[in-house]
């Protein structure tokens, strides 16, 4: 099956189970400044929390948005726990009165990061949105889809994670905007430029993974 139909499937089937409060954004008004964390979060954990802290702090964001996305395109559907639950998990870990939990890329019919991208653009035409991503995405963020689209699309802040910084500082993505970034000393200033605009965030380091807690054992439903 294609990367395509398995992230139209994961819509579909998740669709008729997201729970009402996440089919739509969460509230967002004209000049405010919002981050965009995107992933499984399969399971959520203090590792996703400590860097939408660290990126709140360092980019003068005044939200951030944990996007949990119906499936990934990249992977089996098999190999991830439910929608519903991975959503209800992150909600319950959530602490952080400027941190949302939203599913609403369910109700747009599409799981493709550039898709999300231009749908909160449509929405939402004077809110600033910046893209929130570890180093080891950086680092394969040449297999996504629309992948310029989505660099044209918003800023990104890249977070670092233990053992990728080379790997991301290598990328093809960082090679090709290298005249797009934006020095760390001045990463309060991204979410106001106009991209493609990125910058690379050395942030304390979290050893923790969703992958390393799943073969764990720890992920249980």
């Amino acid at each position: 099956m294609s990367s395509m139909a398995r992230a139209r499937r994961a819509v579909t089937n998740n669709a008729a189970v997201v729970p009402r409060w996440a089919l739509q954004p969460p509230p967002a008004f004209p000049d405010m400044s919002i981050g965009l964390l995107g992933g499984t979060f399969d399971p959520p954990h203090a590792g996703h929390v400590h860097i939408s802290e660290m990126a709140l702090k360092r980019l003068g964001l005044d939200r951030l948005w944990w996007l949990v996305t119906p499936g990934n395109p990249l992977k089996s559907p098999s190999d991830m726990k439910s929608f519903a639950s991975r959503l209800h998990a992150a909600r319950a870990l959530v602490r952080h009165p400027r941190i949302d939990v939203t599913g609403f890329e369910v109700a747009t019919g599409s799981a493709y990061t550039a898709d999300t991208i231009a749908y909160l653009r449509r929405r939402y035409p004077c809110t600033r949105f910046v893209w929130i991503m570890g180093a080891d995405n950086l680092a394969s963020f040449h297999l996504w889809r629309r992948n310029r689209e989505i660099m044209e699309g918003v800023p990104i802040a890249v977070m670092d994670r233990p053992g990728y910084r080379l790997a991301a500082c290598a990328s093809r993505t960082s090679h090709r905007f290298a005249n797009a970034y934006l020095e760390e000393t001045d990463a309060s200033g991204l979410k106001s430029m106009t991209p493609p605009a990125w910058t690379f965030l050395t942030v304390p380091l979290s050893s923790l993974s969703s992958t390393a807690l799943r073969e764990a054992g720890l992920n249980h439903n």
